[in-house]
């Protein structure tokens, strides 16, 4: 089954997260002390995984400077925690459907919560009794009279109150008795229930990442075994036999020196395939592991008996070290990857929850981890962690991204105040160090990009690329000719980064073009650009060009109205709040250009009202590409726009591909 969503409340920093969604990856974006490990905590008290379920604790939870309120709030002492909402699987809905019938389950989504002085999970399903009670007694076959009986039973309590009427049961109206088994009109909730509570993902956490032990004494692994206190490390290097096919008993009971080697080579062989797929940093390691007597003086409890070691071999220095004495990024992987291996032979039904996983890690090692994720957990598993590391910001995924942060209200010039902690779909939030690591993996990413592109297409900002990406899918879907997919599309920030931008890619022997806004003053600057012949002039263009305009930005290809109700959808505007382009007009009377005179009209709004930002509705735009779909007369008139632009960009590539050949 799948968590769709989430919504914690009154838990130490959080007052309200509101609702946010969750994808089979959610990666929550936030700098330190924003809430991030508040989020996964509560989220893991729903169902924890291997450990017994707690009650939350009003003076340690429940956040500090509302307590004294919490009786006046709360009369009934249940104050909301986590509100958790799950779709069902094929295989529950089926269970479901045999159980109490098909017509009687009102939605396959259903929710589990989590409140003060409430020891028990609370579970919402859409449920309709009456035809539930109708396919149970469908399955008992009931005879004409026996359905009479029961004819007007819209409920559980009535059912068996009915049937507790009369003198004597028929042996099938007894057997329903029993199966209700019960005065209770959340009887059949409570059965539906305990047909997914083995089925429901528990939630596994961490935030400690255990090491593994470099080496491990056989005898004392035993006695330690017998008494049930393995250590963490030990633990982990035990699993690390496992999933190289072996184990210390393997290793202990062979009989010949041979057999002995062959056991200890075959494990570091599987252990270093599997481990290095994923450790990118240097490819000349291989994780040895041998089976030694202890000598005296080596520290106690490894100077006697059998001791199994791990070392690192470094095949370009010819050497080898202890694995505790690799570096700390390298044994955090290694651990990592080990016991999540483990843990994936062990069961596919948990939701993992990591917090800051891979901070001692080199950003490309970061990455590397990341990869690790999307390859082997998340086949299996929802993964759901926190990071304020740009390198752990996927960036091929920001639709999974959530912000995280801690939201400061100025009550007056010289007071602020905290709302608490809010997790948010989008990636749009004023706090610029809360988006630090969105905007890192963002310019990673184009870096790398620029590197293995040889077409590089220029625009000014991010919002320029989501709409040019949303134009050019649906004029595919329609049959037309999208943007040739050929193009790296790179922002380079602002009109005045062009010309160093342009400067850069064009010594790298790559083909460079330019799309730009244009407003007035910027004429003189396209020209630079123009007379640098470092470019032809025909791979330079400004969206007022292309629309025969003295002054366009991409937003000023909208027909006015489509444009309007795409800010309205974008930031939910309506009744008096709507903008309309005769408000526009009014609002922005000195400037022609649509984006600057929707700044010009978000000024006029309550404060409330977030201020405009270029980046909110291409972003919408692209996560509701069905705003396009449809055959209305200013759709089509964008996208005939757009198209034209395409089309001078797609020859400007044929051109430069075929001077190059």
């Amino acid at each position: 089954m799948k968590l769709t969503h989430a919504r914690i409340r009154n838990f130490r920093c959080i007052l309200d997260t509101k609702k946010f969604s969750i994808n089979k990856l959610c990666c929550l974006v936030g700098k330190n002390e924003a809430g991030k490990t508040a989020a996964l905590t509560a989220l893991q008290s729903v169902l924890p995984f291997g450990t017994p379920q707690t009650n939350f604790d009003k003076t340690e939870d429940y956040p500090r400077r509302h307590l004294s309120q919490y009786s006046a709030r709360y009369p009934d002492g249940r104050a909301p925690v986590v509100d958790t909402w799950w779709k069902l699987n094929k295989d529950a809905y089926k269970l479901l459907c045999e159980e109490i019938g098909k017509e009687a389950i009102k939605s396959k989504k259903f929710k589990i919560s989590r409140s003060y002085d409430e020891p028990e999970t609370i579970w919402r399903l859409k449920i309709d009794e009456s035809l539930a009670l109708k396919h149970i007694f469908s399955k008992y076959k009931l005879n004409a009279s026996e359905s009479q009986i029961l004819a007007k039973c819209s409920c559980v309590e009535e059912t068996l109150n009915v049937i507790r009427k009369r003198k004597v049961a028929t042996p099938k109206l007894a057997a329903i008795a029993d199966y209700l088994g019960g005065c209770t009109h959340n009887l059949l909730h409570s059965k539906a229930i305990d047909i997914l509570k083995p089925l429901i993902p528990t939630f596994f956490y961490t935030s400690h990442y255990d090491r593994m032990s470099g080496q491990i004494s056989v005898g004392q692994i035993e006695r330690d075994q017998s008494e049930g206190k393995v250590s963490p490390g030990d633990k982990i290097f035990l699993n690390f036999l496992e999933l190289a096919g072996t184990s210390l008993k393997d290793l202990r009971d062979a009989s010949k020196f041979e057999d002995l080697s062959a056991k200890c080579e075959a494990a570091s062989s599987e252990i270093t395939d599997t481990i290095f797929e994923y450790w990118s940093q240097n490819d000349n390691l291989e994780v040895k592991v041998n089976l030694s007597v202890g000598l005296s003086k080596d520290p106690i409890p490894f100077n006697t008996g059998t001791v199994a070691r791990s070392r690192v071999y470094n095949r370009l220095h010819k050497a080898s070290v202890p694995f505790s004495e690799r570096s700390a990024g390298f044994v955090w992987f290694f651990s990592f990857l080990v016991q999540f291996a483990t843990m994936k032979r062990e069961t596919k039904n948990v939701i993992i929850l990591l917090d800051e996983p891979g901070l001692t890690l080199h950003g490309k090692a970061q990455a590397d981890l990341l990869r690790y994720i999307e390859n082997e957990l998340l086949p299996h598993h929802q993964v759901v962690y926190s990071t304020h590391s740009p390198f752990m910001v996927p960036p091929n995924r920001l639709t999974d991204c959530r912000v995280v942060e801690d939201v400061i209200k100025s009550k007056d010039k010289t007071r602020q105040i905290s709302i608490g902690t809010k997790i948010k779909d989008d990636v749009l939030t004023t706090d610029k160090d809360t988006l630090f690591p969105l905007q890192g993996a963002l310019g990673y990413s184009v870096a790398q990009s620029l590197f293995v592109g040889e077409n590089i297409l220029l625009v000014e900002g991010p919002s320029d690329i989501l709409y040019l990406q949303a134009f050019s899918n649906e004029i595919e879907k329609r049959g037309g000719t999208p943007l040739d997919p050929n193009w790296v599309l790179c922002p380079a920030g602002s009109i005045d980064n062009l010309y160093p931008f342009v400067s850069l890619f064009s010594g790298n022997m790559l083909n460079v073009a330019v799309m730009s806004d244009q407003a007035k003053g910027d004429k003189r600057k396209i020209e630079k650009i123009r007379r640098s012949e470092i470019l032809a002039t025909e791979n330079v263009h400004t969206i007022a060009d292309l629309l025969k305009k003295d002054e366009a930005d991409i937003e000023d290809l909208f027909p006015p109205q489509l444009y309007c109700s795409l800010v309205n959808e974008a930031y939910g505007l309506g009744g008096d709040l709507m903008v309309t382009p005769q408000k526009l007009e009014v609002c922005g009377a000195q400037t022609v250009r649509q984006v600057k005179q929707m700044e010009a009209y978000f000024r006029t709004l309550p404060d409330k009202i977030e201020f405009y930002n270029h980046y909110r509705p291409a972003y919408w735009l692209h996560s509701n590409h069905q705003f396009l779909s449809s055959e209305d007369a200013s759709i089509t008139e964008l996208l005939d726009r757009a198209n034209t632009i395409f089309e001078v960009y797609n020859k400007i590539l044929a051109n430069g591909t075929k001077n190059n050949n």
